[in-house]
């Protein structure tokens, strides 16, 4: 930064921490997604250890991605009707005591598959909720020239969180098992609870509601407006779909049966997330002018993953694979959040951000729940070469839009509504169900 010393540059952007409610946000969110990082692996090595079938995997997973498909675009408008810090606090109590539940069922060495997938099924409605509440409450808790540093610092958190998470869930489960990795979890989401409790918001902020349906089409008008926005976000739903059936389902499969366990999905997952850190500090030097572009670029990039996992490479080569891949995902998401903050009037950015969510996810149940079976019938490298093959297909696709292509940074970010911070690009799954 010009004109300021090394000091005062360090003061400016960490400013946003001197705000006590930021703080109390930014140690709430970090501390659950902390615990949120460690439980994908212990999910999935649980249902592999209990069934040991890939398909039903998948249809616990599934069974998460449902409710929150169905209740995201009403998870929106309930987040703008409430205060939403309250929201978030609901949303976490309930994850957390699902978490808990699931945690005592598989200590006690009770747990059945379909009381998996119920008690799934709830977190994943709980979630619908917290998603819009976390994005909108950020620019209630800071001035507006501090939301870009409030916002790199939650992401950075986030980032810091899935590279640590990954890595401990990897040697918590193979450590402890299962079970204590999920009651972890279930605590961190009830500290958090806790946390962002004591946040006090002005209650004027609060947006008071009017019809829910007249507001759902006021946001859908403005999606189904700008062709770009929906052809990517259709693009997503395919490949959400493909990718996290890969990654979450067939991926600790593999890793169970040749790559070592759990420590080495861990590993893998936690060189992915290093890829989001890089890319992500490369990105706050590297301003691209055509923002839709080279985040389809970086989609593309995002494959090479599911790539290394069909040909089988040694562990070391998905490792570098999963850190390259974290990098597509991160140079997308960042991409895609500018364009659409820059396009989109602030006053219904939170509307058009559900139907994001809502293409986004809305075929990833599909994919969890069929590719475990496909992989039975046909094999599991067959399955994915077939779906890295989609998931290429379906992105260069967008490229025919003019839009994608030539859509250009602008001069200045507007300051109304936050860049989504949660996100990697249209919404993706944090939480265990999708990556992008």
């Amino acid at each position: 930064m010009k004109g300021l010393t090394k000091g005062s540059a360090r003061r400016f952007r960490l400013g946003p921490l001197h705000e006590r409610e930021f703080r109390l946000l930014f140690v709430g969110r970090t501390v659950s997604s902390l615990g949120s990082a460690i439980a994908p692996i212990a999910l999935a090595f649980a249902v592999l250890d209990l069934t040991g079938s890939k398909a039903d995997l998948g249809y616990v997973l599934a069974a998460r991605s449902v409710p929150t498909v169905l209740f995201i675009l009403f998870g929106g408008i309930w987040a703008d009707r409430l205060p939403r810090h309250r929201v978030m606090v609901a949303s976490n109590v309930l994850s957390g005591v699902t978490q808990a539940a699931v945690a005592v069922l598989l200590l006690a060495g009770q747990a059945r598959s379909w009381e998996l997938m119920v008690l799934s099924a709830a977190n994943g409605a709980s979630s619908a909720f917290f998603f819009p509440a976390s994005q909108g409450v950020v620019p209630q808790t800071l001035p507006r020239s501090l939301l870009q540093q409030g916002n790199a610092l939650l992401r950075l958190g986030l980032n810091m969180c899935i590279v640590v998470g990954a890595a401990l869930g990897g040697v918590l489960v193979a450590a402890t098992g299962p079970g204590v990795t999920i009651a972890l979890d279930a605590g961190s989401f009830l500290i958090a609870a806790v946390v962002i409790a004591e946040m006090r918001l002005p209650s004027g902020l609060r947006v008071e509601g009017s019809n829910m349906l007249a507001e759902l089409r006021v946001g859908w008008d403005e999606f189904w407006s700008r062709p770009w926005l929906w052809a990517i976000v259709l693009q997503f739903g395919i490949t959400n779909a493909a990718e996290t059936g890969a990654i979450n389902v067939l991926g600790p499969s593999i890793a169970k049966a040749k790559l070592g366990g759990a420590a080495a999905w861990g590993l893998i997952l936690t060189c992915q997330a290093v890829g989001l850190i890089v890319a992500g500090l490369l990105i706050l030097r590297l301003r691209p002018r055509r923002l839709l572009l080279v985040a389809t670029l970086g989609r593309l990039i995002n494959t090479v993953l599911v790539v290394a996992l069909a040909i089988t490479l040694p562990l070391a080569l998905i490792a570098a694979a999963a850190l390259i891949s974290g990098a597509g995902r991160e140079t997308f998401g960042v991409n895609w959040d500018t364009a659409v903050q820059q396009e989109i009037p602030g006053d219904k950015l939170s509307r058009v951000s559900s139907y994001d969510a809502f293409g986004s996810f809305v075929l990833i149940p599909i994919g969890l729940a069929v590719v475990g079976p496909i992989a039975a019938a046909i094999g599991t490298r067959a399955t994915l070469y077939g779906l890295a093959a989609l998931i290429t297909a379906a992105t260069l696709a967008v490229l025919v839009s003019r839009d994608v292509r030539t859509i250009e940074r602008h001069g200045k970010t507007p300051a109304v509504g936050p860049p989504g911070a949660d996100t990697g690009g249209p919404f993706e799954a944090r939480r265990g169900e999708g990556t992008r």
